[in-house]
Formats: C-alpha cells, structure tokens, sequence
C-alpha cells in the first residue's frame, strides 16, 4: 500500500508517497493542496494508498532530503526510487541526472549524449519527473545554457540554482553508470546569462 504525507518545511509544503523500501512520488509547493493535489496526479491510476497524518519512516528521510535540496544543500541521494512502471528510457535518464552534483548544470543534449536519445526525449522526462527534487531535474538546462522549463515555474528554478552555487569554474565529465559520460558545467554559466524572471 503506498502512504501519502505532507509536510512543511520553513514555509514550503512537501508531499511524498512512499512504500515501506520505495518512493513512488514527490512534491512541493507553497501550499499543501497544490502539492498534494501534484502528487495524487503522479500516483498509478490501479494502486491503493492512504493519506497518513504523520510521516513514515521513508516520508520523513524524503522530507529532509527535499528540503536539503531546496535549501542547495549538498546531498547524496541514495534512496530507493520505485522505477518499475516507468520506461528503461526513463529510468536511465533519471539515473544519470541524480548524478549531477550541487553546483553544476548539464544541457539535455549532454544527457541525451550520455544516455542515448534526444534532447528532445530528455526534456519530456524531465517535465514528467515524478520525484521532484530527489532527481534534481532543475539542474539541466538548454543548451544555451539558459533554463528551459520546469514544472514549478522558470522563478523557482532560477532560485534553486542560485542556492546551489559553489564557485566552481571549470566544466567536468560525470562517469555516469551505464558508463556513458555526461559533461557538467558550473551553475554560474547558466546565472550569468539571466537578467529578469
């Protein structure tokens, strides 16, 4: 049975369903209805859950990683994704973009590049992502270097990133483990080139 919480977090709300082992999905948003209500459209249409009003186990780790990330904290996300409705495409896409560290950005070329596919297919499961922040999907940009999209909106994108800089001035190369290679780029090419949102 999947179990749904919400919580908030210095003022963002936070929503997870989890299994005992596996998140299924993630959410945030500045109010619990509309993470809830994300959330809820994310979950498999044939699958029961219950909506707990105190966290499990599973939904408080989550809740503390989010809100890490959110804060552009480092974080080394280990948790256990439940993948096994989701394409092999998908899910290598996802894997490889957990991979990209705090303070870099890789265009959805250098993702398509390392994991096979088009730019084109990775913006889809980007804009698909179902573990909100656990995948940081905020860190893959266009190749321009300018944001692209993101589900919770250009500005709340723009600001994650800007929470994430560390000064890094170098690009690098990310062995990823399908054993493609995925060229990361310092958040600060991406920031210096927007001006207004």
């Amino acid at each position: 049975m999947i179990q749904v919480c919400t919580q908030s977090v210095n003022g963002t709300w936070f929503a997870v369903a989890c299994t005992e082992r596996q998140i299924v999905a993630a959410s945030f948003a500045d109010i619990e209805q509309k993470a809830l209500n994300s959330l809820l459209n994310s979950l498999p249409l044939d699958v029961p859950f219950q909506v707990l009003l105190s966290p499990s186990v599973c939904a408080k780790n989550t809740f503390t990683l989010m809100a890490d990330v959110l804060e552009g904290k480092d974080v080394e996300s280990s948790f256990n994704l439940a993948t096994n409705g989701l394409s092999e495409y998908t899910v290598r896409v996802l894997k490889a973009v957990m991979q990209i560290p705090s303070g870099y950005v890789a265009s959805y070329g250098a993702v398509a590049k390392a994991v096979g596919g088009g730019p084109r297919a990775v913006g889809n499961v980007m804009a698909g992502n179902i573990f909100v922040l656990i995948v940081p999907c905020h860190r893959v940009v266009k190749s321009d270097f300018s944001l692209g999209g993101y589900g919770g909106g250009l500005k709340i994108k723009y600001q994650l990133l800007v929470r994430e800089k560390r000064g890094y001035l170098e690009p690098c190369d990310i062995v990823i483990k399908n054993g493609g290679v995925l060229r990361v780029y310092p958040v600060e090419v991406t920031l210096k080139n927007i001006f207004l949102l």
